[in-house]
């Protein structure tokens, strides 16, 4: 998803991946796809440990996609709240088994929308104050 956003014209991309043989791949890749003036890192290790390094930064869009058995959803989602990461009119997408998860209430966050796409799901979610009357 960073190369695609590099491609529509992001100034900034910031990917988080535990395996070190995909983090040299999705450099690569972006390095393939980024013009000059645009900037990225792909950072190596845990999201939840990596996270507070991007704390005082705002993304406009992050997309998470952890393995769907996984047990990362809701401390990620809340470690994107408490760094507070997105700015007002930011969102986070969720990739999920639609069958196979719901957040637990974070009080900064609202779902926006959510679409489905046969056994995947994407729920996006926004600044509570920004999802009132969206969903």
């Amino acid at each position: 998803m960073g190369a695609e956003a590099l491609c529509r014209g992001a100034s900034f991309a910031l990917g988080i991946e535990q395996s070190s043989r995909a983090c040299s791949v999705i450099r690569q890749n972006w390095q393939q796809v980024a013009r000059p003036e645009q900037q990225f890192q792909v950072w190596r290790g845990d999201i939840l440990q990596r996270l507070p390094g991007a704390g005082g930064q705002k993304f406009d869009c992050i997309y998470f996609d952890p393995p769907y058995a996984s047990n990362l959803y809701q401390p990620v989602l809340e470690a994107i709240a408490h760094y507070q990461l997105l700015p007002p009119d930011g969102e986070v997408a969720v990739e999920h088994d639609p069958q196979g998860w719901a957040m637990r209430e974070i009080p900064t966050l609202e779902a926006c929308r959510e679409k489905n796409y046969g056994n995947t799901a994407l729920t996006f979610y926004c600044l509570a104050s920004k999802a009132d009357g969206l969903v």
